[in-house]
This record gives structure tokens, sequence and C-alpha cells, in this order.
């Protein structure tokens, strides 16, 4: 049997699971909200068009208006000063959309303290235990958060010192962009980066270091606590926006049961 026969063999009698990482789109999807003077991104919305009417009798369809970077989406290099010269989403290659993933587990970390960073000590120990990073493959990493995205203010969770939700320390940023193999970071909260992550050095750290480094970032994930630790294989599909610095995406991962 060729390998794309055993696949679909596999998806077909479940040994194989297509389990949907990504979140409902709609108007109450969170987005991230920036202070002025800042611009910030437009939300969701679908402009109907016609429904079964007669504007259209025997159709429904609808415009839709939202931004790049607004729920599930996928970040290019170009997203980022730092990589301003690297590719748009348009131009990554199709094979990079489809590769190994991890999944490092923090969320009894990040329930207990919502700014918990990940540091280098924590990913050299779960190597320890799980073997070493995925070459050419996606680091995601679960804080529980996706349990917040139904409330976006439960989800973005700022106070009067901006919003607190769990990230990346800048040190563990630099050294997973440029000195581990993987090709991306997913993450299930609004941004790749910690909700503190405007006080970083650099600011957005995660941003800053993996789009300048030429790689991608994932967020608004859901049901990480579905996938093993490693094994299996994720799917990103942006769409190929040309000059677009990201992309709403469909992500599915598929797992061996």
């Amino acid at each position: 049997m060729s390998l794309l026969a055993s696949l679909t063999a596999a998806l077909s009698d479940g040994s194989i699971e297509v389990v949907d990482l990504t979140a409902p789109l709609s108007e109450a999807t969170p987005i991230l909200q920036l202070p002025e003077p800042f611009a910030n991104t437009r939300p969701f919305a679908l402009r109907e068009i016609s429904r079964y009417d007669d504007r259209g009798p025997g159709w429904y369809w609808n415009d839709i208006e939202t931004g790049e970077h607004v729920g599930t989406h996928f970040d290019a290099p170009v997203h980022w000063a730092t990589g301003r010269e690297g590719e748009d989403v348009s131009e990554v290659a199709p094979r990079r959309l489809v590769a190994p993933a991890v999944v490092l587990d923090f969320a009894a970390e990040a329930a207990a303290d919502p700014d918990f960073l990940l540091e280098i000590d924590h990913v050299r120990e779960w190597e320890k235990n799980h073997g070493p990073l995925p070459e050419g493959g996606w680091l995601l990493y679960r804080t529980g958060w996706d349990a917040r995205s139904a409330e976006s203010e439960a989800f973005l969770n700022a106070d009067e010192t901006g919003p607190h939700s769990p990230g990346i320390s800048s040190e563990c940023a630099r050294w997973l962009a440029e000195e581990t193999p993987i090709l991306g970071l997913g993450v299930e909260t609004v941004g790749t980066d910690a909700g503190a992550a405007h006080g970083f050095d650099p600011p957005f750290p995660c941003h800053s270091f993996f789009l300048g480094a030429g790689k991608y970032g994932l967020t608004q994930l859901q049901n990480l606590a579905s996938l093993p630790a490693r094994g299996a294989v994720l799917l990103a599909s942006p769409l190929p926006i040309v000059g677009g610095s990201g992309s709403p995406a469909r992500m599915l991962a598929l797992v061996e049961r």
C-alpha cells in the first residue's frame, strides 16, 4: 500500500485523528488592543450580499471584513520590522505548512500566574523528558488560555497596568528563534508574546526574534490538550495574500490514536 493510501485508510478507520486547533471566527472573536497612538485592526464582520431573496434568489453569500491578525492566524516574517525583507504570507513554501509539532504544557504554571514566562531551563528540562525539539517543526506552547477565548475581557485579561497573559521570556525567545531547529511558535493567547511583552527588552521579543529569523508564528490555537507531547503533524492553511503580513488560518493536527 502506498504511503498516501495508508494515510487515507488511517484517517478513515480513525487510527489517525484530525484535531481542529482553530478558534471559531465571529464578531465576538477577541482581538489585540493597542494603546493610543497606535492603530488597531478591525474585528471580524460579515456583510450580507444576498440570502435567497431578490438580491440573489437561489444563493446566500457574504463579504467579510477582518484584519490579517484576527482570531487563529499565521504571522509571516514581513509582519515585523526585524523581518521586513522576509517572506510575505503568499511566499511561504507549501512544504513548510505541513510539519511535525511538539507540545510544551505549562497550563498549571499559567493558572497559578497569568504572567508566567517560559524560560530556557523549562525547555531543556522538557527535552530531557521528551527528546529534542523537532527539526523544521513547530513548538506549540500550551497554557490553558484557550479556555478563556469565548470571553474577550477574560482572554485579554487587562487591568490598569496592562494585559496579563503568559508568554516567553526575551532570553528564551531569542534562543528558540536563533539556536533551535524549529520553524515556528504556536500559542493559545492573542499574540505570540506575553501580555506584558511591550515592556520587555526588546519589546515583543517573540515577534522580533522569530520573524527576524525568517520563522513563523501561530496564535489563538485551541485544543492543544488533545495533542501528545510529541508525534503530531501540524497542517497550517493561511490564505496566500500577496503582500500580506499574515492571515487567518485553519489549523489542523494529525494524531495517531
